[in-house]
């Protein structure tokens, strides 16, 4: 018997196997456990920042003293503050539950790439951040769909050992779910690193909460998470834009009206009208609802948005698209219309920062020609603006050592590729239409 067919099928078995060892899954982790720990009632707890407007920075946080002042006091050395500034304050009740006093306050004008030093409210800690940088280059950290496990404390972990100036998180922060108290313990989860960089978010599915005839929806997350909605021109805290280092950011609702009627929709055509590539080389967008997703998790559920909305972000020529819900990793090329295009958007679903419900691990077989790498696994990600024309995405899993890349490449922006100038016309007749 000729032996090379049987040694042939050992080693294409042998590679098989090797190749499927090459990453084992680990099993789900724990939810945390958040000891009760005493503080003073006017103790500032949640300490969390966002980008509130050119060179300014909006502190939030909260106590329990209802009579405590919304002030922070702030500069650029150590327990010697030459600034200081009034903020607003609000609260909210959820059937039995009684939130402390949330304090929102703006402070600045700032230095670009400056560590600051602040107080909140008089007393308590200090605390520190460093300013984005007011040029090229400049480091996004991405990370959606968080919760409070021990998955999420690793994200943290590992998010913490990058260099970024900003963090995103395109949905599903605390996983509540109606126990307003996870609100809390997620404030105090990660007030560590939202207090020394801003933290940009928008809202998922986890932050609606809304009990028919008794309570709106999304007042826990509108009233602890306040972004700057009202200096980007908008009327809700639900989607809002802001522009850092020659980046244009539009964070977008998918749980509110988008329709080409929608305030949503008119507030996109207004903003994006104002948008100069020029200044702002690079166009990025989030929302919750991934619209290219070959998970088997939540298909379908983007359909509606993406039809009324991506016509106009594509003649746009949004450079990249971050999302989050599913559960998992995925990458497409530069798609539009259900199929790759190269003026389209670079669409990523980072949905895998921790949550409780864990991974969604099916995906459509075979896989769509427009997507590039798709992983079941918890994880972060890291957008590097090198410059106008380059950036430079990579995907840490979180099994792995914070400096390996699990996922990398690089991307060119559509203003240098022609995009841009090439759809000028067709963005201005979207614009101008009623």
């Amino acid at each position: 018997m000729d032996p090379k067919p049987i040694i042939t099928l050992l080693f294409l078995i042998s590679a098989t196997v090797i190749a499927a060892q090459e990453y084992v899954r680990p099993p789900p982790r724990k939810a945390l456990h958040f000891p009760w720990s005493q503080k003073h009632s006017s103790h500032p707890q949640q300490v969390h920042i966002s980008l509130a407007g050119d060179k300014h920075m909006r502190v939030t946080w909260i106590t329990n003293d209802k009579s405590a002042p919304s002030i922070v006091e702030y500069g650029t050395s150590s327990a010697k503050y030459s600034s200081v500034a009034q903020g607003e304050s609000t609260s909210y009740s959820y059937l039995l539950y009684r939130s402390g006093k949330i304090h929102h306050t703006v402070i600045g004008p700032l230095e670009h790439g400056t560590v600051y030093f602040y107080q909140c409210g008089g007393q308590g800690p200090e605390f520190q951040f460093k300013t984005p940088p007011a040029q090229f280059p400049i480091t996004f950290a991405v990370a959606g769909d968080m919760g409070q496990t021990e998955w999420t404390k690793s994200t943290l972990d590992h998010i913490d050992q990058c260099k970024y100036d900003v963090h995103l998180l395109p949905g599903d922060l605390s996983y509540a779910d109606y126990m307003q108290s996870r609100w809390d313990t997620f404030g105090e989860l990660v007030q560590p690193l939202a207090s020394a960089r801003p933290w940009m978010v928008t809202q998922g599915n986890h932050e609606k909460e809304n009990i028919p005839l008794l309570k709106d929806g999304f007042a826990s997350y509108n009233s602890r998470w306040k972004m700057p909605y009202e200096e980007s021109g908008s009327s809700s805290n639900l989607y809002y834009s802001f522009e850092v280092a020659g980046v244009h950011a539009i964070m977008l609702g998918s749980y509110t009206d988008y329709d080409e009627y929608s305030d949503q929709y008119r507030w996109l055509k207004a903003d994006l009208s104002k948008v100069d590539r020029q200044k702002t080389p690079w166009l990025v967008v989030l929302f919750h609802v991934p619209w290219y997703n070959s998970n088997k998790a939540h298909q379908g559920e983007g359909d509606s948005m993406m039809a009324a909305m991506e016509p106009l972000l594509y003649a746009a020529s949004v450079d990249i698209v971050l999302a989050g819900h599913v559960h998992a990793y995925e990458r497409t090329k530069r798609v539009n219309s259900g199929k790759s295009d190269t003026c389209g958007a670079v669409h990523i679903t980072i949905g895998d920062g921790g949550n409780r419900e864990g991974l969604a691990h099916k995906y459509i077989n075979p896989s769509p020609e427009w997507s590039v790498f798709r992983e079941a696994s918890f994880g972060h990600g890291e957008l590097k603006i090198v410059n106008s024309t380059h950036a430079f995405w990579t995907w840490h899993r979180n099994d792995d050592d914070e400096p390996v890349r699990s996922d990398q490449f690089w991307i060119t922006s559509l203003l240098s590729s022609g995009c841009v100038a090439e759809k000028r016309h067709e963005l201005r007749s979207i614009l101008v239409a009623p």
